[in-house]
């Protein structure tokens, strides 16, 4: 099996493992308020996971209004 003659300079490692590029991410649709989020995880905007609730989501607070001059 053939061995490299030399080192391998760290710039030139560093290009080689930086050449990949990631491919879309798949989405998929929650059961419970249809909206797209990864397969396999939990609805960040519900909280469910399949039929269950998982994680439970706090609303938002809604600010006072300040009058406007």
């Amino acid at each position: 099996m053939a061995n490299p003659k030399r080192k391998h300079t760290h710039s030139r490692t560093t290009k080689r493992r930086a050449n990949w590029k990631v491919g879309n991410i798949p989405s998929s649709k929650c059961p419970n308020c249809k909206s797209l989020n990864r397969p396999h995880q939990v609805c960040s905007v519900c909280g469910f996971y399949g039929d269950k609730v998982e994680v439970p989501v706090k609303e938002k607070k809604k600010d006072k209004e300040t009058p406007k001059k």
